[in-house]
């Protein structure tokens, strides 16, 4: 059967909507993507009927939400083909997976020793590794971006060092929508016994990936990016690599035994989850991965690769109009930022919004990035498999309209 968006659209509340009186062209997909009624139905269920605290208790509820929660890393485990549970690390984002890595690895390094990051990073994985440069002492070093808006791989070998213990980097950019090729990363850390950790928010929606088979030692994304809800993210971590990382907070759920003179830390992934976890957000991830799995997106990929095609022809035909980003399919997703002449993105960003176009403007949490391609910020539109040809044209009827309205005719 072939891929259907019509069909995908019609299991998202949100999209038959209409803001302003207008249909919803939701185009804003790399900051969060929408949620389907099936994962609607899975927290509104869990909420309902198996509320309560997870691995202490030990009665019918809290046995149940234990179950379902403890469910749910089993499904991202098959998601990222995890050799065991215990390799995931539920946090609350993305963000949250980077600081928690970014403590552990960092609690061993001090002066001298390096970190390899790039340009294109977003501050998730950017700011993390500088308050550690100002704790320990450590040196960051940046991989420079081409100017077609990819990672310069080219430099590892002058950028890794001895002394490099940490690569970090996108797998994919949340401002061009290039995909990182990271056999020559990982083959680069291998070479000095360095760790990598790898920002996959923006690649996981993509569907089921190996990260062992990437080569990472740790992989992070979020929930609300691949069809799930806030408030929910993942670290993925070799089982050797999360053994030996010590963990970020402290508190109950975490520790083996603890007394008023010694305390002895859980092992992964309990070691890292101090506290009430986010349950429900959980279960709700792990419905929104089942959903991902379950078929619904098979042909997707070809669907969005054309529909991306088609706004970055259709802008390269703007006068004034620039594309931060690669300008064809090769390695690379639907998220297509740019900027038109004269025109703030914040200004683009609105006035599309009167037609009902989401998209985002500013500098899209990457400001070294946008400072590389001598820009304040972008407008950036992002697509999900429920995008549609009439979500393309409705942007470009709004371009049109922000053109007029700021040219004066």
């Amino acid at each position: 059967m072939a891929f259907d968006p019509a069909r995908i659209r019609e299991q998202f509340p949100i999209l038959a909507t209409r803001p302003m009186g207008r249909p919803l062209h939701y185009l804003d997909n790399a900051a969060t993507a929408q949620i389907p009624q099936t994962v609607i139905d899975a927290i509104t269920a869990h909420e309902t009927t198996h509320r309560a605290n997870v691995t202490r208790g030990v009665h019918a509820l809290a046995e149940a939400a234990t179950e379902a929660y403890e469910g749910a890393r089993h499904i991202v485990a098959r998601y990222m083909n995890a050799t065991a549970d215990s390799e995931v690390v539920f946090t609350y984002g993305t963000t949250s997976a980077i600081n928690l890595a970014a403590h552990a690895l960092g609690e061993g390094l001090g002066e001298g020793d390096e970190i390899v990051l790039s340009v294109a990073e977003h501050h998730a994985n950017l700011v993390p590794w500088l308050m550690l440069r100002e704790r320990k002492g450590v040196t960051l070093r940046f991989l420079p971006v081409t100017d077609e808006g990819r990672i310069d791989l080219s430099a590892l070998n002058n950028l890794v060092r001895e002394r490099c213990k940490v690569i970090t980097l996108t797998h994919c950019s949340n401002v061009t929508g290039a995909i990182t090729d990271f056999r020559p990363v990982v083959a680069a850390a291998r070479a000095v016994g360095a760790k990598v950790l790898v920002d996959g928010a923006q690649m996981a929606p993509k569907g089921q990936f190996d990260a062992s088979e990437l080569g990472a030692d740790l992989y992070a994304f979020s929930g609300h990016k691949v069809y799930g809800p806030n408030g929910i993210g993942v670290l993925w971590g070799r089982r050797d690599v999360l053994s030996a990382m010590p963990p970020f907070m402290g508190g109950g759920g975490m520790i083996r035994s603890v007394s008023l003179e010694s305390v002895t830390y859980g092992d992964p992934p309990k070691r890292f989850e101090a506290g009430t976890p986010p349950i429900a957000q959980a279960v709700g991830l792990g419905a929104a991965l089942n959903w991902v799995m379950s078929g619904y997106l098979d042909g997707a990929h070809k669907h969005m690769d054309r529909l991306t095609l088609r706004i970055i022809e259709r802008l390269q035909g703007i006068p004034g109009a620039r594309l931060v980003g690669p300008a064809n399919m090769e390695e690379r997703v639907g998220v297509v930022s740019f900027a038109l002449d004269g025109l703030h993105p914040h200004d683009i960003a609105q006035i599309l919004d009167r037609h009902g176009v989401a998209v985002r403007g500013g500098h899209h949490c990457a400001e070294p990035l946008m400072t590389r391609f001598g820009l304040t910020g972008t407008a950036r539109a992002s697509l999900a498999p429920y995008n549609t040809d009439e979500d393309v044209d409705a942007l470009f009827e709004a371009i049109e309209d922000a053109l007029r309205t700021f040219s004066g005719h």
